[in-house]
């Protein structure tokens, strides 16, 4: 029988959490240091770079939500989920490494290269990361509990997302070549990401005894049902606007602190800096979570870091000791981003499975993660568009028209789409008083379905 009184062990958490330790990194480089890799190392003009990861996500428009339709449908020996992060292991890590090599200089090859690359690496993190994600729901049915098996996982992840922040650059520059640096990064990152995976799936177990019905036979009728739930696709919006927002300020921070505030050897730092107050934060917002739903909490956090980010865009073109207490303010604001939209999406499966019978968290995290790396995909493409809009040569000293268009992508505007969506994350409808309600029905729909097997 499923045991859904919801409290976790340490051990379990802990075991949970390892799993994200090689995404963190993995992610983290990708984020503030892919494109950098393509227009300063590989040098491959910003647009072309763009326009082929852009191509790349296309594929995102199926690949999340059909895997996560699949792996609810799963059943095997090792589990609906953990199956997929067992096998999926080695993959992850080929394809991290041929993410960070680009062979030719040939324009067509190479977008075709990077587009490839970028489809073969998103189709093996979403085979992995969606049912690692869903685990989250499935875990525990706890609406606080959740908050802390996250907590756990993202304390976890942080430092780890620190490690490819704030170490890549400095590894890379151990290097003659940033190209050969970036393929060292590509294959340690990769191995690690694997292996951190396959110690997560060996240490966890799966819950059984639910009471769940069959699950849809065609993916796109689990789409249709899951895109009716409101409170899921009002939490996917708000996430999908700040989320490239937040992607926006990451693939350019590195640019922002380069060109605009001179501070090239300290980009280390300014991150390390940042991520450090994320990790040292997210106990506080973890309390914060326990007196308050967490709509508002998340909104609390990401309004602190919108103001954080809005200060950068009055920073001087010169080296400042201002960047260091503004990143330390953007890491305990940005910290909310961490922990509260992964817990909310876990809580909006359980009204499903409470209305409908489905255990369908596979296609909710599918969509979710459709929703996240969409939103990061076209703030990648974006900034390449943007760089060349704006006249970016890599390498030198920018033009004022190019600084310009750093500091408005990288400040104002991401500022502006946070403070917009903010007013309905405080009025976000899940809250802990309604999720115990329907904890409370699907209490009793496992203990009917627990009656009904020992009778038979």
């Amino acid at each position: 029988m499923a045991k859904t009184t919801g409290k976790l062990s340490a051990r379990t958490k802990i075991i949970y959490g390892i799993g994200d330790l090689g995404n963190a990194v993995v992610n983290s480089a990708i984020q503030f240091f892919l494109m950098k890799f393509y227009t300063d190392g590989a040098l491959v003009s910003p647009a072309l770079a763009g326009n082929a990861l852009l191509l790349g996500k296309l594929w995102d428009a199926v690949n999340d939500p059909l895997f996560g339709w699949i792996t609810d449908k799963t059943h095997s020996r090792f589990g609906k989920r953990r199956v997929f992060m067992l096998f999926g292991a080695l993959p992850l890590a080929i394809a991290v490494a041929l993410l960070w090599a680009v062979p030719t200089q040939d324009r067509i090859w190479t977008f075709v290269w990077i587009a490839l690359t970028f489809i073969f690496f998103d189709t093996v993190w979403t085979l992995t990361n969606v049912p690692y994600y869903a685990l989250t729901s499935e875990l525990t049915d706890d609406y606080d509990e959740r908050s802390s098996l996250t907590t756990y996982r993202m304390v976890m992840a942080v430092p780890a997302y620190l490690v490819g922040a704030a170490l890549t650059p400095a590894i890379v520059g151990l290097f003659a070549m940033q190209r050969t640096g970036y393929a060292f990064i590509g294959i340690a990152y990769g191995i690690f990401a694997g292996v951190a995976l396959l110690i997560s799936a060996a240490g966890l177990r799966e819950r059984t005894g639910l009471a769940v019905a069959q699950p849809e036979p065609s993916p796109f009728k689990s789409l249709f049902l899951a895109l009716k739930n409101r409170p899921f696709v009002l939490l996917c919006v708000l996430y999908f606007v700040i989320n490239i927002s937040f992607a926006f300020v990451k693939t350019l921070m590195a640019y922002y602190i380069e060109y605009q505030l001179l501070m090239k050897a300290q980009t280390s730092a300014v991150m390390g800096l940042m991520l450090i107050c994320v990790t040292l934060s997210l106990p506080f917002w973890r309390w914060v979570s326990g007196k308050i739903d967490k709509g508002p909490a998340y909104a609390l956090g990401m309004l602190v870091g919108g103001v954080a980010i809005i200060l950068t865009f009055f920073l001087p073109h010169q080296t400042t000791i201002f960047i260091y207490p503004i990143a330390m303010l953007a890491g305990f604001g940005f910290a909310s981003q961490w922990i509260f939209p992964w817990a909310m999406v876990a809580d909006v499966a359980d009204y499903d499975r409470a209305e409908t019978g489905q255990q369908r968290s596979g296609m909710y995290y599918g969509i979710w993660g459709l929703a996240t790396k969409i939103s990061e995909a076209l703030a990648l493409a974006g900034v390449g568009w943007i760089l060349s809009g704006f006249g970016y040569v890599p390498n030198v000293e920018q033009t004022p028209q190019a600084l310009l268009g750093i500091r408005l992508f990288f400040a104002l505007i991401p500022a502006a789409i946070i403070f917009i969506a903010l007013p309905l994350l405080f009025k976000y409808p899940i809250t802990r008083k309604s999720h115990a309600l329907v904890r409370a029905q699907l209490e009793a729909m496992d203990s009917a379905a627990a009656e009904r097997a020992g009778v038979d």
